[in-house]
């Protein structure tokens, strides 16, 4: 393919990136920027050009031994959930931006290791950002079908490299202080994990199923070359020990690494999105592996006996069946992979060597005699420079460095080199007694061993047999051979490295951490990492430190860095989170603890400190003093917890009371008015029988016909206040539990006939049709007359609110096989559907009536539910679709 035709392609797809990291920019709150999978996804950074092009070659070269890279990760992601977490906690809690502010602020803000921290990930990573530069070169050219120009005007890869030192530093500084979200960066990141990882699956499905017939057919034909089954075997015991240390390496790595530090801990937006992370990337890094292996063999078998790079198996192939389309493809994704790592791990590396190098050794001074917007337009050019060198650096590494070891090779060495910060990384996590001298000290032994080796190995040439180094050992001694340090001979070099580094740093790290105490702030953060949870809330609080600061003085170097309006509303949100007032002076350990924290962000940790402390007149205070505040602090913030946890607890106990008292006063009222209507239907019939009394008795002249009348008046109204009075009395038993049921087996339908016989002149009055349906022969067990009683007031509530002409009720009973459910409903107005409950309540007729009152007490229904409920059934109201009112009820059979 044309060169200029593939470089036209390379700017349009950057062009792509750029367009949609402005745009996620801009909406930086939408569901498609801000989401679980974007973050996730943008994990996927931790497969670069190493992992793209680098697998390939190791799986054709060496079998299986790729996997350890991919399975330590997947292995780990489950611990996400509580290290990744708490990881998450302790950054957003102290605006810490990158794993050297995270590991110097443990340490008691120590701008030493820092700096120690930040000069181990150069070391590290520069020489890694150089091998996807060499990628990009490497298969540009093979692409192109030219060669490398020593001109380095006439190298494609300087302007690849330019145009990518241009994006990063754009997009990757567009906050003063470096803990804001990128959304730009990480939606392009996640884009690419997307494209690289469809390109490699369509590459795989190529080989595997178009040029040859499925996986078997590769195996088959792979399985008859030159040591193939010694190869993709895990061997005996020292491989397997080989493999638990390159598990363990690429276990530190997805924690360590600065750019999945950026990615997994500073990028994170909100912690739950980890509850995906944990099982799509493991998914990602499997799906990314399953093609490895044929494109691997694949290649094996088609090159056979000619001298080619496996690593670039995957373009190879599809260059070798004239597939141009296929071959544009691979490349795109292997340029996606090496261009992610690029950019994320600039931007890493730049905020590291700006808050942990430059500020705090040398440039501090000279910021705080600036304005606040000088100051911020020199930290984000300090940082825009620093992205754009770091990348040219490591592209001037590539081109005069050679790198001429393989992709997975130096992969490694960067993961060896980053591994280094594991001891004071997971020590500062979870155990107390770690001290920066320790961790220092450490750091240092291990960087050294590794420097031994691996490092100098490497650069001496670790299959020279020439060399007396690696062959001899140093001074000739054998014990310090370096590949077989201590005569340990069945470990590789990498893992070897990874086993004398890690443990002399470790030991060193433990042993000086036991045998020198460290300062008071490093046991002070030592707490406040371990115990996050506690502090989360209120970690100022946990804070311990004493001495003389006045808050004007504080405020002015908050308003340098942040400026008037953002410092005033920080201090406001400070006062009114601690009750404190405005117009104090002094300051306390809880304001400079949140006023470094805001500075953190903008010159790092070791410089917030600095800057502070410069203005505060700070006192010893000496371990126990420390250990003492501290048990106060917890004991504090429980306490606080506990008040919260009862003040939460009296007010819902306050607002039950309040609306009990609501509910007491209701009743009281609705007992009232019930009164009321008792009282007055006692007196309607004892009047009437005064009345009629009374006529006797004064007139004795009265005519039989209508002596006669007034007695049957009498009669009738005794009897109505003879019932009134039995329902009062049935309520009251009903209401006291005395009431009991005499029960027996009877038929339903039977009892329900008897009970509307009674009823029958009414119904006819009224020219109401009454129908009645259900098996005649079902029997359930219930007391009788109650059951009599019940259907009576359903009846008789039904001819109440039936119309005047062409009423119509309908009784129903259905056998449920649990139970027997009766249904009677009329075409009356029916219910009003907010009423549906209350219906059954004593005092509904006299509150809740919106139409004339009908004859009776208001007391039917409210027994109707009594007797029901003695039974174990239920009760309820509805409407018919053709309108009127549906009253149901259940029994419950017995078998």
């Amino acid at each position: 393919m044309n060169s200029f035709f593939l470089l036209i392609i390379l700017a349009f797809y950057l062009g792509i990136l750029f367009i949609i990291a402005h745009w996620a920019e801009r909406k930086e709150n939408s569901k498609w920027t801000n989401n679980p999978y974007i973050y996730s996804l943008s994990l996927a950074v931790y497969c670069t050009a190493w992992t793209y092009y680098g697998s390939i070659g190791v799986a054709a070269n060496s079998g299986l031994s790729y996997l350890p890279i991919y399975l330590g990760p997947i292995i780990i992601a489950p611990a996400w959930i509580v290290i990744l977490k708490k990881i998450i906690r302790i950054s957003r809690v102290n605006k810490i931006s990158s794993i050297a502010d995270f590991i110097s602020l443990r340490y008691g803000n120590s701008r030493f290791l820092g700096a120690v921290v930040t000069i181990v990930c150069l070391f590290g990573i520069l020489p890694y950002i150089a091998l996807q530069l060499k990628s990009i070169s490497e298969t540009f050219h093979l692409v192109t079908n030219t060669k490398s120009s020593s001109n380095v005007f006439e190298d494609s890869t300087t302007y690849v490299a330019f145009a990518l030192a241009f994006f990063s530093s754009i997009y990757g500084t567009r906050y003063v202080d470096a803990s804001e979200k990128r959304k730009g960066i990480v939606t392009a990141v996640a884009l690419e994990s997307v494209l690289k990882l469809v390109f490699f699956i369509i590459i795989g499905v190529y080989v595997t199923f178009f040029v040859f017939d499925g996986f078997n057919d590769i195996y088959a034909k792979a399985s008859l070359l030159e040591n193939f089954h010694e190869k993709n075997t895990i061997g005996g015991l020292p491989q397997a020990i080989n493999w638990f240390f390159l598990c363990l390496l690429s276990m530190f790595a997805i924690f360590l690494l600065p750019r999945q530090f950026q990615v997994s801990v500073i990028e994170n937006n909100r912690e739950n999105h980890v509850n995906t992370a944990i099982w799509l990337f493991p998914l990602y890094l499997l799906l990314f592996n399953i093609f490895v292996y044929p494109i691997a063999w694949g290649g094996n078998i088609l090159f056979e006996g000619q001298t080619v790079n496996s690593d670039t198996y995957s373009l190879l192939i599809p260059q070798f069946f004239g597939n141009k389309t296929l071959t544009v493809m691979v490349f795109l994704g292997g340029f996606s992979a090496a261009i992610s790592m690029i950019v994320v791990s600039s931007i890493g590396l730049s905020t590291m060597v700006s808050n942990n190098l430059i500020i705090p050794y040398g440039l501090l001074g000279r910021l705080k005699n600036n304005e606040q917007s000088t100051i911020n337009k020199k930290i984000v050019n300090i940082r825009k420079i620093g992205i754009f060198s770091l990348i040219i650096i490591a592209y001037f590494i590539y081109r005069y460095f050679g790198l001429d070891y393989s992709l997975f090779s130096i992969g490694l060495i960067a993961f060896v080199i980053i591994a280094q910060l594991a001891p004071s990384f997971f020590g500062a996590l979870f155990w107390r007694r770690g001290s920066r001298t320790g961790a220092v000290s450490g750091l240092i032994v291990g960087f050294v061993i590794c420097l031994y080796t691996l490092l100098v190995p490497y650069a001496l040439g670790i299959t020279s047999s020439n060399t007396s180094f690696i062959t001899e050992g140093l001074f000739g001694i054998k014990l310090l051979k370096p590949l077989q340090l201590f005569g340990l001979d069945y470990l590789q070099p990498v893992p070897q490295a990874l086993f004398w580094s890690l443990f002399f740093n470790f030991m060193t790290y433990v042993a000086v951490s036991v045998s020198f105490k460290g300062n008071y702030r490093e046991r002070n953060y030592a707490e406040m990492f371990l115990d996050i949870n506690k502090y989360i809330a209120m970690h100022e609080n946990a804070f311990v430190w004493k001495g003389t600061a006045y808050r004007t003085d504080i405020e002015k170097v908050l308003i340098k860095f942040l400026g008037e309006v953002r410092t005033k509303r920080a201090m406001n949100i400070f006062n009114l989170k601690y009750n404190i007032d405005k117009d104090a002076e002094l300051a306390d350990a809880r304001l400079i603890k949140f006023s470094e924290n805001l500075l953190t962000g903008h010159i790092g940790t070791a410089s917030a400190k600095i800057l502070i402390s410069s203005v505060v007149k700070e006192e010893k205070i000496t371990l126990p003093e420390v250990l003492k505040i501290l048990e106060e602090s917890k004991e504090n913030i429980i306490i606080n917890k506990k008040l919260t946890e009862t003040s939460n607890e009296l007010k819902e106990i306050s607002a039950k009371l309040q609306n009990a008292n609501a509910s007491l006063m209701i009743k009281d009222k609705q007992k009232d008015e019930f009164l009321d209507t008792v009282t007055h239907e006692l007196r309607t019939p004892i009047t009437a029988i005064r009345a009629s009394s009374e006529i006797l008795y004064d007139d004795d002249e009265i005519p039989e016909e209508l002596r006669k009348q007034f007695l049957q008046n009498i009669i009738s109204e005794s009897d109505r206040l003879n019932r009134l009075i039995d329902k009062i009395l049935d309520l009251e038993k009903f209401e006291t539990g005395r009431q009991k049921a005499n029960v027996g087996l009877y038929k339903v339908l039977e009892t329900i006939e008897n009970a509307i016989e009674p009823l029958q002149q009414l119904i006819a009055n009224k020219n109401i049709h009454i129908h009645i349906e259900g098996n005649n022969n079902l029997k359930v067990d219930f007391d009788q007359d109650r059951i009599v009683q019940v259907v009576t007031n359903l009846i008789s509530n039904a001819i109440k609110f039936c119309p005047e002409s062409n009423g119509l009720i309908s009784v129903a009973v259905y056998d449920k096989s649990n139970y027997v459910q009766v249904e009677v409903s009329d075409n009356g107005k029916g219910i009003n559907a907010n009423d549906f409950d209350i219906i059954f309540d004593k005092f509904y007729q006299s509150t809740n009536q919106n139409f004339k009152k009908p004859i009776g007490s208001g007391l039917g229904l409210a027994i109707c539910k009594q007797i029901i409920e003695l039974h174990k059934g239920k009760i309820w109201a509805t409407n018919n679709t053709t309108g009127g009112a549906c009253l149901s009820f259940t029994l419950p059979i017995k078998h």
